[in-house]
């Protein structure tokens, strides 16, 4: 654009292309732009006719399209500086767009500075900004610009509110998040369905799951968003099987979810780990004809991996028509779950030669099947390749699976070596991992260093609490186990129950220890009694060393006895015929007594058993496990 004397030189043509020549443009008059406060017709409808009689064009109608054409902050500027000079800074429908399309390039200065002169805004207005803040993670100036809109008298809608609202998710402030539901519910938009969809959610990611239960069964108009925001919820907070039945109870209710909510089906498949509702998601899937995308199958590999049937994940993986650098981590990262590092390797040669590259994620996955099959060598090759061929700089989960690996194998010197030389911040995953090696190999010590670290780093996780309390248990220093658990018992942190889940008849039954609760209680212990005998004979001895309790060896015994994972199988045994694989789910891991126990029942008993426990699979038959008692 070029000023001379007052005037500009310009031509716009049809192709809404800005080229200058030597030809005075008289300024038009600006009729006044209809526009609508609801921010979806604005967002959706940017070529409204809008036309200038007395000019040969329209300004706004080509401000618009020059808008919509933009490529870059600068030509988006270019544009805004025609705006000015042609007198449509007064014009709200053409500065709501100059806004968005700063917001939609990131431009928030830009678009902030512009906000600032407005001498009016609606509430479209206000929703850009506090979108765009909250879309680039400026949850200071979103919260702010907030707070400016509420106290201007403004109304804010169903959109502002959510964007506020995903803000408060993603910084996990519950405090914040509250005060967007007061202002909500006295907005009268306490029935909105975008409104409480995001509050659900943000609830939930916020670890408040019964306000979100609670906001979801208040919901009288509830769509596809909302039942898939409370169904992925769940999963992520835990509660797997109550999602999976809140699935089915909104097909039962006719809403046919599409592509993004059957994702999180089978996220929550995944999670809950029951092999028979996995098949009936992927029979679902099929039957309503759900057209399948990279995302979709991928999830259903990890499902799949998760629920222990490695050959139904691979074979989704080898009918995949497109697979894309998560598919092949997704793969990588089945293998290791189930101790098979072998196979993991080799699936990257392949992954290389099909033109996919490796991101941080492949060299997670590759690092933990690693360690978790002992490959200590490979994991070394394969952290360097990451570096040195790949110019990947690891972060602290490569890190963190490097000092497991290290630590798993003893080699405690260039554990620590690595640690102290790291040039990212370390966190508790990596000190744990510390932890969880010194468990192994007894090292008291070390385990001393690591949990120092853990308190001075604030940890408010109970199982490594557990963990120095389990190290000092096993050396007898009973004093220090005291300490711990006063330590404990004054922060407020709780031992995590053990749990053991176990499908039969495609149904879900969970033991604790000593569990008397299931009806065929008596059974159980009676199979137990007899099933205990037969393996003493066969060799097996009690591990007393995994019963952290300063008690006699008969008590030991004892407890030992009704391990959740023991009842479980032996209900299993009882339960199903002969020969059937049997499989459960532990949410702690495997003690090494049960670990050496089912070793032995594998074989007594001729059944496999597969074990999920919260670290890995493994698969029981004939006597062995697929780790090698490695885990």
């Amino acid at each position: 654009m070029i000023r001379r004397k007052g005037r500009c030189f310009l031509v716009a043509p049809s192709n809404g292309k800005l080229r200058f020549r030597s030809t005075s443009l008289a300024r038009p008059a600006p009729e006044a732009l209809p526009h609508s406060t609801d921010h979806r017709a604005t967002s959706l409808n940017p070529r409204t006719h809008l036309q200038c009689k007395d000019a040969n064009f329209s300004v706004p109608k080509f401000c618009i399209s020059s808008l919509l054409n933009c490529q870059g902050v600068s030509t988006i500027r270019q544009v805004h500086a025609l705006i000015a000079v042609t007198g449509m800074l007064h014009n709200l429908y053409v500065v709501n767009k100059l806004l968005h399309m700063y917001s939609y390039h990131r431009a928030l200065g830009d678009a902030y500075a512009l906000f600032g002169v407005m001498t009016e805004r609606d509430p479209v207005s206000w929703s850009v900004m506090v979108g765009g803040f909250a879309k680039v993670g400026d949850s200071f100036r979103c919260y702010g610009t907030f707070r400016e809109l509420i106290r201007s008298g403004a109304q804010p809608d169903n959109y502002t509110l959510p964007m506020v609202t995903r803000a408060c998710r993603d910084t996990s402030d519950l405090q914040m998040g509250r005060v967007v539901q007061s202002v909500a519910w006295k907005n009268g938009l306490n029935l909105d369905r975008f409104v409480c969809a995001a509050l659900v959610e943000m609830y939930a990611k916020c670890g408040v799951i019964e306000d979100a239960r609670q906001l979801f069964a208040e919901m009288p108009d509830k769509d596809l968003v909302t039942w898939t925001v409370m169904i992925g919820a769940l999963a992520d907070s835990g509660d797997a099987n109550e999602s999976l039945e809140l699935f089915d109870r909104m097909t039962r209710e006719g809403i046919v979810p599409d592509k993004v909510a059957m994702v999180n089906v089978v996220h929550a498949c995944a999670k809950f780990g029951a092999l028979h509702k996995a098949r009936e998601v992927h029979n679902y899937i099929r039957m309503k004809n759900i057209t399948l995308n990279v995302i979709l199958e991928t999830a259903m590999i990890d499902m799949y991996a998760k629920c222990g049937c490695l050959g139904s994940a691979r074979g989704i993986f080898e009918t995949m028509k497109e697979k894309n650098v998560i598919s092949w981590s997704a793969m990588i990262a089945a293998y290791g779950y189930h101790g098979q590092g072998r196979k993991a390797l080799d699936l990257f040669p392949m992954m290389s030669s099909s033109g996919i590259l490796p991101n941080k994620i492949t060299f997670v996955s590759l690092l933990y099947a690693c360690s978790h099959a002992g490959l200590v060598e490979d994991g070394l090759r394969i952290f360097s390749l990451m570096q040195n061929d790949y110019g990947l700089e690891p972060d602290v989960q490569h890190y963190t699976s490097m000092v497991d690996l290290l630590g798993r194998a003893g080699r405690f010197g260039e554990a620590l070596n690595l640690i102290d030389h790291m040039m990212v911040e370390k966190d508790e995953g990596l000190w744990g991992a510390l932890l969880g090696a010194c468990r192994k190999h007894r090292n008291i010590d070390l385990a001393e260093r690591a949990a120092k670290s853990l308190l001075e780093l604030k940890s408010n996780n109970p199982g490594h609490y557990v963990l120095l309390s389990n190290i000092y248990a096993n050396a007898g220093r009973w004093e220090d186990v005291a300490k711990i658990r006063n330590l404990m018992t004054k922060q407020r942190l709780k031992k995590v129950p053990g749990w053991t889940w176990i499908e039969v008849a495609n149904k879900v039954y969970r033991f604790a220890v000593g569990d008397t609760n299931h009806p065929r209680s008596q059974e159980i212990y009676l199979l137990l009694k007899n099933l205990c005998e037969k393996l003493e004979l066969a060799g097996y001895v009690p591990d007393t060393d995994f019963v952290l309790h300063d008690v006699e060896e008969e008590v030991k015994i004892g407890i030992l006895s009704t391990h959740s994972e023991k009842l479980a199988i032996a209900f299993g045994l009882l339960a199903t015929p002969e020969g059937t694989c049997i499989r459960i789910t532990k949410n702690l891991r495997v003690c090494g007594d049960c670990h050496t126990f089912i070793k032995f029942v594998s074989a007594v008993a001729k059944r496999v058993i597969v074990v999920r426990d919260a670290n890995r699979f493994h698969h029981f038959e004939d006597g062995a496990c697929s780790c090698g008692d490695y885990w």
